[in-house]
């Protein structure tokens, strides 16, 4: 059975790592469905946040050809109830129809949403949230005329006390350690 998934990859910045990572995906006929990749917390490492539709079994593996990859150091995969995640979403409109309607600012507070610019010529209108929120308020806003819309990845924390990937890198340093 299909289910919504979300992978976070960790690894070090280099080139053609995201090609690599994507390959893995390809060859198993998943579609991605969001991506974002960012610095870590932890200097050195980047974090790619992945949300894909599939089985369990087909995400177990999926996780275990990514962590064969060189670069990368440690791949996990969560429920959607295990993760804290959001999006951003960018709305341009028209300033002059924001002047003319009461309705786009009444969505605006609605929503929860904030204007990050204007000019004479254009307004932006900034959301966070989850897909359906940021969506509902396009439709919504764009019946106004958006002239433009982008929408971020999934970013995502986990729910748990502990950072996984600290916790994983103490664990290696103890092991080398008790080696030398």
């Amino acid at each position: 059975m299909k289910q919504e998934f979300t992978l976070s990859i960790y690894s070090e910045n280099h080139v053609g790592l995201l090609n690599q990572v994507t390959t893995v995906f390809t060859r198993r006929h998943i579609n991605i469905e969001s991506l974002n990749t960012s610095e870590s917390a932890i200097p050195g490492i980047h974090k790619f946040t992945i949300v894909v539709f599939t089985s369990r079994e087909q995400v177990n593996k999926l996780v275990l050809q990514i962590e064969k990859r060189i670069d990368v150091i440690k791949a996990y995969v969560f429920t959607a109830d295990e993760i804290v995640h959001q999006e951003m979403a960018l709305y341009k409109v028209k300033t002059e129809t924001l002047l003319n309607s009461n309705e786009i600012e009444r969505l605006v507070r609605q929503y929860g949403a904030r204007i990050l610019e204007v000019t004479k010529e254009y307004t932006v209108i900034e959301k966070t949230g989850h897909k359906r929120e940021t969506q509902e308020l396009f439709d919504k806003l764009d019946r106004f005329g958006v002239q433009q819309f982008v929408r971020s990845g999934r970013i995502a924390v986990t729910k748990l006390k502990d950072e996984l990937l600290s916790n994983y890198l103490k664990k290696l340093e103890k092991e080398k350690s008790l080696l030398d």
